[in-house]
């Protein structure tokens, strides 16, 4: 049985900044880099627009559609995040704006596990952990602010709703508790740590050369977290043996990760194609390209490697070749989970700078390593 192709799915609405998708994967929020984020919901192979979440001042950094209560979060340079709620009635969403108290950008947000709570990241050298205030009916956020010394780039909720991963700017990812009294019960001991009260640091990490954080995942079982480096690096750590792994790849650096399974993550970014990364013994490596549009001799080569075989053909830098052997024809922002479960997923979304959203199946897995050893 052949590998599923890649489907794609082109808005030419402009570059995607940020996606989502609601439970069913039916809907899809998206922002094309602008204030507003569209809501499009799926008809046979189309993406028609229903909706669109107008309340933002500025261009909106990141969404966050929660799968049970169907409620949408937003955040932006204003400053500002909202929460949206489906109107049954009406159908219209309605924003609830969302007591942030940060001075610069919200660059990043994610609901919690349990959707009680959400975490806001921003420029503000500050992560703004909200919850639900139902005697005042509104969302109010609390600063796990020390020892960050930058701006927040990225987050992931450890699957216990308590711990929260950040990656930062000041080139160091950082895993706090983000425990909220009344909110969260106590959660079980595990490799992190046992008292957990909120901005308890768990663990600060460094790939060791520098360079932002530009995102960060925690393992299925949350027992590792693994992150990436504008180094090109991407790093796993795991506390309960005290192994931190560091693996620079041969490319450009990745602006997102995510773990398909607990020995097999995958990351993208500046390289315009999904990458396998896998766990082989005690040791992480680089597997392979997921993009079967790769060329097969481009698989593994560096940028020296490059250079030298345009050199011994007579080619200039300056040539008119400008096609991307990718799917992607521009940097990979965002990579998110499409289908399965969080210890086994099927198939997962990419969104790019070149406006595509792409649905890639993990049985290209197979193909991609074919491929290599080619």
């Amino acid at each position: 049985m052949s590998a599923q192709a890649p489907i794609i799915n082109e808005f030419n609405l402009g570059p995607i900044s940020c996606h989502s998708f609601n439970q069913d994967r039916t809907e899809l929020a998206v922002c094309f880099n602008t204030n507003v984020v569209s809501i499009f919901r799926k008809a046979g192979a189309a993406w028609n627009l229903v909706s669109s979440l107008a309340e933002h001042d500025k261009p909106v950094t990141s969404v966050d559609w929660a799968p049970k209560s169907n409620r949408i979060v937003t955040c932006s340079q204003d400053r500002n995040a909202y929460v949206w709620t489906l109107d049954s009635a009406t159908q219209q969403w309605k924003p609830t704006l969302v007591l942030l108290r940060i001075n610069r950008a919200a660059t990043f947000v994610r609901w919690s596990p349990e959707e009680d709570k959400f975490a806001v990241a921003s420029g503000s050298r500050c992560i703004s952990v909200c919850y639900f205030e139902e005697d005042n009916d509104w969302w109010v956020g609390k600063h796990i602010k020390k020892p960050i010394r930058s701006t927040v780039l990225s987050l992931d909720w450890h699957p216990n709703n308590v711990l929260l991963a950040a990656g930062c700017a000041d080139m160091k990812a950082r895993v706090f508790s983000a425990f909220i009294k009344g909110v969260d019960k106590k959660p079980a001991p595990s490799p992190w740590g046992e008292k957990l009260p909120f901005n308890t640091v768990c663990g600060e990490f460094t790939n060791g050369t520098g360079g932002w954080i530009h995102s960060v995942a925690f393992s299925p079982n949350g027992d590792a977290l693994a992150f990436t480096g504008h180094d090109s690096t991407i790093t796993i750590v795991s506390p309960a043996t005290g192994s931190v792994q560091s693996v620079r790849a041969p490319y450009l650096p990745y602006l997102s990760v995510l773990w398909l399974n607990e020995n097999q993550i995958v990351a993208a970014g500046h390289d315009c194609a999904p990458h396998l990364f896998e766990i082989k013994g005690q040791q992480w490596s680089f597997s392979a390209s997921l993009d079967a549009a790769v060329k097969k001799a481009d698989v593994g080569f560096t940028a020296r490697d490059t250079f030298r075989r345009m050199d011994s053909r007579g080619q200039s830098t300056a040539s008119n070749d400008t096609e991307v052997n990718t799917h992607h024809q521009n940097t990979i922002n965002s990579i998110r989970v499409f289908s399965g479960t969080r210890d086994h997923v099927e198939q997962f979304s990419s969104s790019g700078i070149d406006g595509k959203l792409i649905i890639w199946s993990t049985d290209n897995i197979a193909k991609g390593l074919s491929n290599l050893h080619l």
